[in-house]
């Protein structure tokens, strides 16, 4: 056994294994540039993460979701995950609940915007950040704070990424990935993946729920919001780096996956 470190509140005394020894019903754990471990991992209490700055993917079962800047990811209890980012800062705020409610919504995992009020709230629980000792008024806000989930829940479907099974189609998906400023040659990913066209376009929307030209368009718009996070180019300098000939495309497709514009921090 290893020395135990102590991580999020939790000790992982194994690597990828965590040991809660925490009293709290729920637990707050704030950081600033933050830094996480690139392996998977997993522990007893659901997991509330919200991103305050930077951008990070979690990589989940045969998924990766991308939780950009004011987005949160809901994990349930002994959900193994892991973490990975090329932001140059992330803060982060999780909360850590020891029990949830029984409702479909809390089973699974969750990515959405934070609204307003959901940020307020977040805000105000940062007072309790690393407090290991739960008084009346903590226990009844975060009790109000997991009620309400379900309800800001506007989800994000298109940040996540599919990873399919099929092992044929994982030198496609790494083409798409390392090539995706280019126009698609659908001819050559069969050519990939040892099969025709036609059963490539239809095992692909079979094992990724997507066509390839919909996880094409998926992988430039997440490549845009690491450029926005990166504050080196204009919005017309990213459009033109992942791939579209001119802003107008790149932002009609952007609003077609995040259901809102892009737009460069100030």
């Amino acid at each position: 056994m290893q020395n135990a470190n102590a991580k999020c509140g939790l000790i992982e005394e194994n690597k990828g294994f965590y040991t809660d020894k925490i009293s709290n019903e729920a637990f707050v754990w704030y950081e600033k540039n933050w830094k996480h471990d690139e392996y998977d991992h997993l522990h007893e209490r659901a997991q509330l993460t919200y991103v305050e700055e930077g951008y990070q993917y979690f990589h989940i079962d045969q998924k990766i979701y991308l939780v950009p800047k004011n987005h949160v990811i809901w994990i349930p209890s002994d959900v193994k995950h892991r973490t990975t980012s090329e932001a140059k800062t992330v803060n982060l705020m999780l909360i850590l609940f020891k029990l949830v409610f029984k409702k479909d919504f809390f089973q699974s995992v969750h990515v959405f915007p934070a609204p307003p009020v959901l940020k307020e709230m977040l805000l105000y629980a940062s007072k309790w950040n690393k407090v290991h000792r739960e008084d009346e008024e903590q226990t009844a806000f975060m009790k109000a704070l997991l009620i309400s989930l379900p309800n800001f829940c506007d989800e994000s479907c298109f940040l996540e990424i599919p990873v399919p099974a099929d092992q044929r189609l994982v030198p496609v998906c790494h083409y798409i990935n390392s090539h995706y400023q280019y126009n698609l040659k659908v001819d050559d990913l069969a050519d990939m993946a040892k099969m025709s066209v036609r059963s490539l376009q239809r095992i692909f929307k079979q094992e990724t729920g997507i066509t390839l030209q919909k996880y094409h368009q998926l992988i430039r718009i997440l490549k845009s919001i690491e450029l926005i996070d990166a504050q080196q180019y204009t919005l017309s300098e990213i459009a033109f780096r992942i791939g579209y000939k001119s802003l107008s495309a790149f932002t009609n497709s952007y609003v077609s996956v995040m259901k809102t514009g892009p737009k460069t921090k100030k």
